[in-house]
């Protein structure tokens, strides 16, 4: 509206349309081109990207500057493991075994030793013998009560014998009334 009220200082050869369509700056209107086709493009967000990069960084910062320090530490002042004679008597643990330092580490806090993982290994086919034999056995039970029909089902649900002797006690005085 206020382009409108702006015309009424030109002469009027000029058009609307002319003024509009040739962008003729007028000296006193208002400059609000809300006419123009500048649009904001529609764009995915890239927030959760930034976000996840700087969270990444951040981490990895953390993970990998004081990784770096323990290593160049253990490798500049502690160094390799010497090979020396073993002492008479003495038996070496598995960890000792290793050259480096960290290798060393990693060994004795971290992982199990051969003889353990042996030894666990050694309890799970044990475990699984046991389960194979167990339903060698079931199977065996269940086919011989399909022969013999002389039970409904393998399974024994124990009764508590205070209540079968309060049966026994009751049936026996109402056969001294009848």
């Amino acid at each position: 509206m206020t382009i409108f009220s702006s015309l009424r200082q030109y002469p009027l050869a000029k058009s609307l349309s002319s003024l509009l369509n040739n962008r003729v700056v007028l000296k006193d209107a208002p400059k609000r081109f809300m006419g123009e086709h500048r649009v904001m493009p529609i764009v995915p967000s890239r927030f959760q990207y930034q976000k996840f990069k700087d969270l990444l960084h951040f981490y990895l910062a953390i993970g990998i500057i004081p990784v770096t320090l323990l290593i160049t530490y253990v490798n500049v002042f502690i160094g390799p493991a010497q090979l020396t004679e073993i002492p008479e008597g003495y038996r070496p643990e598995p960890h000792e075994y290793y050259k480096h330092p960290i290798t060393r580490f990693i060994s004795k806090y971290l992982k199990t030793c051969h003889q353990q993982e042996y030894e666990k290994h050694m309890h799970w086919l044990y475990e699984a013998d046991e389960r194979a034999k167990i339903g060698v056995l079931t199977k065996k039970v269940l086919d011989l009560m399909r022969d013999r029909s002389d039970y409904q089902s393998f399974y024994y649900f124990p009764i508590d014998p205070r209540y079968a002797r309060v049966v026994s006690e009751g049936k026996e005085e109402m056969e001294k009334y009848f």
